[in-house]
């Protein structure tokens, strides 16, 4: 086969994509990652023996986290950045080797070629390398947790917020991965992952609460304004924080895209005038609600489907985001900020987005905020008014079955409260369903970035009702997952001792049926079902 990917939910018939990505990346371009990986994999090794000689770069773990950023799904398919990251890598790798005198016999560690032969190279070294079934989905398992967790880390990061707990943990569990362990072994590393993965999002939660303020709750408008506007998509709140700046008394409007939803609530941002409202709905329909926004478009991170020419001369990428052909704005230099204003001076000759749709939504549930109404919450729990907590968070995607979450929306209870962070919210986060004494049945907690409120909430109740174990708490899951993110958060979870997890629309491609047997037995992770059917067992607490 020409490829090989199967790290996302949409795996082709459910097994993995192996000639094009569902994604919209080709062939070429999965083997640059491959290779990528690859050759970070090797870094990883010769890092690690460096912090062992007490002679380690300090550097490597945040350069891993955002080359691993870049491989996630929907995040770059600009096959020339590839290459540069590969050869940053290969420079990387070889520096480090000879600042400490490091020999091995490891390809993974000594392999140089020249940019003519990436593709080839790549193309030996995906995942399908390694015959065993087990062993390969176990490193994935890992790999896709770093993966996630690197974007947090990395979202962190551009804050000026960084752990080196958890670039040590990258670099040792990437490391890790070329090495012949136990299963055993390989499974302790992977709830490790989940372990530093809380400590990953808790970062990122600090960074962006205390650059930001903590969301509060907020009244998004979903109309549109006569001035012409840009649009801003993707989860960097820094990029947002910076546009909002030099767009500020220009006549142009800002407006935010899916994942950046959730910005609305931070205190920060409420400053603007100009910061209109949110235009659209998830990143799956970004090609319709691109094409009819008539303004400039700034993609920050991943979600990046394949562009329409609609739109491709109206499209930015920033950060690890790209798209070839497609205009990419540079990083910020030390101390410094993007530079914008090739995308404000188009904005100012584009008509005003079409207008999609009207009203407002309710958002900025972040733990702040829930734990300012905690008595209130409480009590409600208390007295029976709120009977059971339903944590649908995760992300949304384009397959059908996905309507199976705006049906357990509408089939829950009254007396049921939805927690939900990630874009899977789209699927029925303008539905009216009302509230509970005033306590809306929909909490939105922000972005997928934002998932650690969730576990936050449940951790705080379990104290507040002081319960031994998080699972005897009135919370089930009803997790949609798409891509890596939601990998960690998975494993975060794990890792907290959540059990009884449902995860949709189906199970990840990349579980061989042993590892998913282990993961069902230890932790009852289960596929959904019907959505009546899930409602009835979530409500009898199964």
């Amino acid at each position: 086969m020409s490829m090989f990917c199967f790290q996302c939910e949409e795996a082709s018939k459910g097994s993995g994509c192996n000639t094009v990505g569902i994604c919209g990346k080709n062939q070429e371009t999965a083997q640059l990652q491959d290779l990528l990986v690859y050759l970070l994999k090797g870094l990883a090794v010769v890092a690690e023996e460096a912090d062992k000689r007490h002679q380690g770069d300090a550097t490597v773990g945040a350069f891993i986290a955002q080359a691993l950023f870049a491989t996630i799904t929907n995040a770059n398919f600009d096959d020339a950045r590839f290459e540069q990251l590969i050869q940053a890598t290969i420079t990387r790798r070889g520096a480090l080797k000879a600042a400490i005198g490091y020999s091995s016999d490891l390809d993974v560690v000594n392999w140089t070629g020249a940019p003519s032969e990436y593709i080839a190279k790549g193309a030996t070294v995906g995942v399908l390398s390694q015959l065993n079934e087990d062993v390969r989905s176990l490193r994935e398992l890992l790999v896709y947790g770093l993966k996630g967790m690197a974007a947090y880390a990395d979202h962190a990061a551009v804050l000026g917020f960084r752990n080196a707990e958890i670039d040590d943990f990258i670099v040792t569990a990437l490391a890790s991965t070329t090495r012949e362990l136990s299963v055993d072994e390989m499974v302790a590393l992977v709830l490790k992952c989940g372990e530093v993965g809380v400590t990953a999002m808790a970062l990122l939660d600090d960074a962006n609460t205390t650059t930001y303020g903590n969301p509060e709750i907020t009244k998004v408008n979903l109309g549109v304004r006569q001035n012409p506007g840009i649009l801003i998509s993707g989860h960097d709140l820094k990029d947002l924080d910076e546009l909002l700046k030099q767009t500020d008394g220009t006549g142009v409007d800002v407006y935010t895209h899916s994942e950046m939803l959730p910005a609305h609530s931070y205190p920060a941002f409420k400053t603007y005038p100009h910061f209109v409202g949110n235009y659209g709905n998830a990143w799956w329909q970004q090609d319709k609600e691109f094409a009819s926004f008539n303004g400039p478009i700034l993609m920050t991170t991943n979600c990046i489907t394949p562009v329409k020419d609609a739109y491709r001369d109206r499209l930015y990428t920033t950060g690890m985001a790209g798209w070839p052909g497609v205009r990419h704005i540079a990083d910020r230099s030390a101390g410094g900020a993007k530079d914008f204003s090739a995308i404000i001076a188009q904005a100012k000759t584009c008509k005003p987005p079409v207008e999609i749709e009207q009203g407002e939504i309710v958002g900025g549930f972040a733990h702040a905020q829930v734990m300012a109404l905690a008595d209130k919450v409480v009590d409600a729990v208390k007295s029976g008014a709120i009977k059971r907590f339903v944590v649908m968070g995760g992300c949304d995607g384009r397959h059908k079955e996905r309507s199976y979450y705006a049906d357990v929306a509408t089939a829950l209870p009254q007396d049921t409260v939805i927690l939900t962070a990630g874009c899977a919210k789209y699927r029925f986060n303008k539905l009216d369903l009302g509230d509970i004494g005033g306590i809306p049945r929909v909490l939105d907690a922000g972005q997928c970035n934002d998932s650690y409120s969730l576990a936050f909430i449940a951790l705080k109740l379990k104290a507040v009702f002081g319960l031994d174990d998080i699972n005897a708490l009135p919370i089930s899951y009803d997790i949609a997952w798409y891509e890596q993110k939601a990998v960690i958060v998975l494993l975060a979870l794990l890792h907290l001792g959540v059990k009884h997890i449902r995860l949709g629309p189906t199970l990840p491609a990349f579980l061989s049926p042993n590892v998913a047997k282990v993961l069902i037995e230890k932790f009852d992770i289960k596929p959904i079902g019907g959505a009546q059917e899930d409602v009835t067992a979530m409500l009898a607490a199964a």
